[in-house]
């Protein structure tokens, strides 16, 4: 008998926020482990505070978050370092660090107090350093990056964390089409061959729609979750924006200025 499948990420009647102001409520969505999920919306819906909620980096409101099983609230930190990795938008405090140093921050989970490195981490680093194609570029100092490398050193270090989930803030930020799809088709290599659950924040959401197993549009409402095609067969992309300017086309799945 088939073994049922474990979700990864559980959330139910979620609402996010602070104190004295919820940014948004009613979020539901469950994963599972090897899917890609986007988290899109406009701008100051909440989609960077769900981000941090998640990876408990700020208190949920209301609701419930599960991480494989467990209430989020009932790890401790090792625990958690061990189990969801984060990468947000604010640049590392340690931009002088060489690419190679910077991934074997990764490991601090798993190294002794002095931070040695096994030669387990040794492998992970190397690993990492090869899949997001930094291998030329370890020596450098992270100062010395542009923005697209550097973000494939901050993703290279959360893989190199070795967590079933990996939770990212706007990922693509800054970057040109070409290294955006770049960054995108390496998240979805590693969610895929990895089985890891990855959960990124997104303005690009027909690279999204191209590229992701499953959605959570933050619409300040009813919140819609499912597949691509689900959502698309649902209209829900067509009321994402005014319609005065853009318009989606159901047929290519993608946004249309509108003439």
């Amino acid at each position: 008998m088939q073994k049922p499948e474990q979700l990864n990420i559980s959330v139910k009647d979620l609402a996010v926020g602070y104190k004295d102001r919820t940014v948004c409520q009613n979020i539901d969505l469950q994963l599972s482990e090897g899917e890609l999920c986007a988290i899109v919306g406009v701008n100051g819906i909440g989609k960077s505070t769900l981000i941090r909620t998640l990876g408990n980096l700020q208190p949920k409101l209301v609701g419930a978050i599960q991480i494989s099983g467990k209430n989020l609230e009932n790890f401790d930190t090792d625990q958690l370092a061990k189990t969801l990795s984060v990468v947000l938008t604010e640049p590392p405090a340690s931009k002088n660090l060489r690419v190679q140093e910077l991934i074997a921050l990764g490991r601090q989970p798993y190294t002794n107090w002095i931070g040695t490195l096994t030669l387990e981490d040794k492998r992970h680093v190397q690993t990492n350093l090869k899949a997001f194609l930094l291998e030329e570029l370890k020596f450098r100092k992270c100062h010395e990056l542009s923005d697209g490398q550097l973000q494939r050193v901050l993703i290279a270090r959360a893989a190199a964390q070795n967590t079933p989930i990996v939770l990212l803030d706007e990922p693509t930020t800054h970057l040109d089409l070409y290294h955006k799809v770049q960054i995108l088709k390496m998240l979805q290599q590693l969610a895929h061959q990895s089985k890891k659950t990855i959960v990124f924040t997104s303005h690009e959401i027909d690279l999204a729609i191209q590229l992701c197993d499953k959605i959570l549009i933050l619409d300040g409402k009813n919140n819609p979750f499912g597949t691509p095609s689900e959502l698309i067969k649902q209209k829900h992309f067509e009321h994402l924006f005014p319609s005065d300017m853009v318009q989606f086309d159901s047929g290519s799945g993608s946004f249309k200025v509108k003439k």
